[in-house]
């Protein structure tokens, strides 16, 4: 890690994982597909923490507000079931929601389960952070990071966030002229 390495937070959303019981398989799928996706120098600010909205919300606010996370990925939670609550934490920290994110990543996933009109996967912004919900299984974090990824460094440029490169083998991302 350098000084100019772009802090992204990586918040797993598991009670199993978070206690010691599940392997979380989530966190590190993110930080796979970044690695492919991104060419700027970053590093992960890891987080596994149980499906209580209060600890998602206080971490969401602690890795935007302290560890000034220009993006910050979740995984798990944003599903029906009772206890996933990751997007109404998410809505609730945020000061400006980005729909856009979670109605395309459900659109790719459709093309490959047709539970996928069962997530309830979101953005926002808070601060000068972007925070987007992703699905739980790593096959479907690369997919839905594949999808939104092309719009993710311009929309960190106009939350006056650090620049952020795609890595063009996996990622071209798109930026008006002259941005």
């Amino acid at each position: 890690m350098t000084s100019t390495s772009i802090p992204i937070g990586v918040v797993t959303v598991s009670d199993r994982a978070s206690r010691g019981l599940y392997e979380d398989k989530g966190g590190p799928g993110i930080v796979a597909a970044l690695t492919d996706l991104l060419a700027s120098p970053w590093h992960a600010v890891p987080r596994v923490i149980p499906d209580e909205q209060a600890v998602i919300e206080a971490a969401l606010i602690e890795l935007a507000d302290q560890e000034h996370c220009p993006l910050i990925l979740t995984t798990g939670g944003t599903g029906p079931a009772i206890r996933d609550v990751t997007p109404e934490a998410t809505e609730a920290v945020c000061q400006k929601m980005m729909p856009g994110f979670g109605e395309l990543m459900r659109q790719v996933s459709l093309k490959v389960v047709p539970t996928a009109i069962l997530s309830r996967q979101t953005a926002g912004i808070r601060g000068r952070s972007l925070i987007v919900n992703l699905p739980g299984k790593p096959s479907s974090i690369r997919e839905c990071l594949d999808a939104v990824m092309p719009a993710i460094p311009y929309c960190i440029d106009l939350i006056e966030g650090p620049r952020l490169e795609t890595n063009p083998a996996h990622c071209v991302a798109f930026r008006p002229k002259g941005a």
